[in-house]
């Protein structure tokens, strides 16, 4: 198994701008005889946009300058290639190639967005790729038979607003527009808001069942977001299905006071409730085998010397199937109201967003296997997607990059150079067995 180097990993981490970097080299066949060379190219363009000095992750949030910069990108990676650009009612950006009328289009692509302080992996590698791969297939003299496009789907991460999967849950109609209207920045910014100011139309967001339906396959690159692949050794890997998730806001109502004169028994705490909850989310996620995590919380008055008087924690949980994630939020629930009944605190609970288990199609997603040779490890994923959204209304799949950190969300995410380019090269493959049959 061809590990990362540690250089890679440790300057993503300790301050130069991550990003793939040489491991051993890769036989000829794993490169393709030295291709992709466009890939390097567009990642060390994109790789600054949107990173943050300090930390050097990336905020990459949506409709601000760092996305306005992203799309920029994308736009110009478009049409130097002369294929056709469009922007959809919901702010996808769409590259063609071939008629986008025609129907029966095989798409791929990802998201530019990022998490606060996120990776530089988690979506842009599926975007960058799915250009590398078409100018793979261009020097391989692949004629296409069916519409191709690369998409960009905007806030998928819902960093800003909170609600991951923005602009393919409106595509979906999983979002409506008076829901979509109702989000806020933790600022009070709107999103139609947000979108004005970026130049785009919010009176436009909707339902677009007319683009899905030119639509007969979507395929999406990502980076492994966990250690699968590095265990087993290779380098590309399938998805099979992803895991029920969602997000559930708790808000703990207490009493505001002076953090110094009040008797710890006079004492209506929510941060107490708070950490009680936190501590059960872990220990019911163990006892269940899911995961379970309280990573964003908000406070009032927020105060150093003040007793809170609202304490606003979000849930996300995540299990491999929909009996289990209820047991899981159920049993934190109830664990919270016990707690807030103790330390006489009223508990309000939210589900702000939940997707069911997503099964991949099974024909598209044998079919990729096929292609790559039918020895392609194919792997479950606790991670939503935009292919997940995307797959109750067109056949959709994935495709793995092999992380040797299993770390995502983070700076420390990596993918080396080598894998990044098998990816490219898998894709390159899907995308000609697909649309050149």
């Amino acid at each position: 198994m061809t590990r990362s180097s540690g250089t890679g990993a440790g300057e993503a981490h300790g301050g130069s701008a991550p990003g793939p970097r040489p491991a051993t080299p890769a036989p000829a066949a794993a490169r393709g005889g030295g291709r992709p060379t466009s890939f390097h190219a567009m990642w060390d363009e994109l790789r600054p946009v949107g990173r943050h000095a300090d930390s050097g992750g990336y905020r990459r949030f949506a409709w601000t300058g760092a996305d306005a910069d992203c799309r920029a990108w994308f736009r110009a990676q478009a049409e130097s290639r002369g294929l056709a650009y469009e922007v959809d009612r919901n702010g996808n950006q769409w590259a063609w190639l071939g008629d986008p009328l025609a129907g029966d289009a095989v798409v791929t692509g990802s998201h530019l967005d990022s998490v606060p302080d996120g990776g530089a992996f988690d979506g842009p590698l599926g975007v960058v790729s799915s250009f590398a791969a078409l100018d793979e297939l261009r020097a391989r003299g692949a004629a296409l038979t069916r519409p191709l496009a690369i998409t960009n789907f905007g806030d998928e991460e819902g960093a800003r607003f909170g609600l991951a999967c923005v602009g393919s849950r409106l595509a979906a109609g999983q979002l409506t527009k008076e829901k979509a209207y109702e989000l806020r920045d933790a600022d009070g910014t709107t999103l139609p808001q947000a979108m004005e100011r970026a130049g785009y139309d919010p009176q436009a967001i909707g339902a677009d069942p007319e683009r899905l339906a030119r639509i007969g396959a979507f395929v999406e690159l990502h980076v492994e977001q966990g250690r699968a692949l590095d265990l087993s050794g290779d380098r590309v890997g399938i998805a099979s299905a992803i895991w029920p998730h969602g997000r559930w806001r708790f808000d703990f109502h207490g009493e505001a006071n002076h953090a110094g004169t009040t008797r710890l028994v006079d004492r209506r705490d929510p941060m107490l409730t708070y950490a009680e909850t936190v501590l059960a989310a872990r220990r019911e996620a163990a006892l269940a085998g899911a995961v379970a995590t309280f990573g964003k919380i908000s406070v009032e008055p927020n105060g150093v010397n003040a007793i809170p008087s609202l304490v606003r924690g979000w849930l996300d949980s995540r299990a491999a199937d929909q009996a289990t994630l209820d047991t899981v939020v159920t049993a934190v629930e109830k664990a919270a109201r016990e707690q807030a009944e103790r330390e006489g605190v009223s508990l309000d609970v939210v589900r702000e967003s939940f997707t069911p288990v997503v099964e991949f199609e099974h024909a598209l997603r044998d079919e990729l296997n096929r292609i790559l040779g039918g020895a392609v490890p194919v792997l479950g994923t606790g991670a939503g997607h935009d292919a997940g959204i995307l797959s109750a209304a067109v056949p959709t799949a994935m495709l793995f990059v092999r992380n040797p950190t299993g770390v995502s969300h983070s700076p420390r995410e990596f993918a080396a150079e080598d894998d990044c380019v098998a990816g490219v090269l898998a894709l390159a493959d899907v995308l000609e067995g697909l649309a050149c049959r």
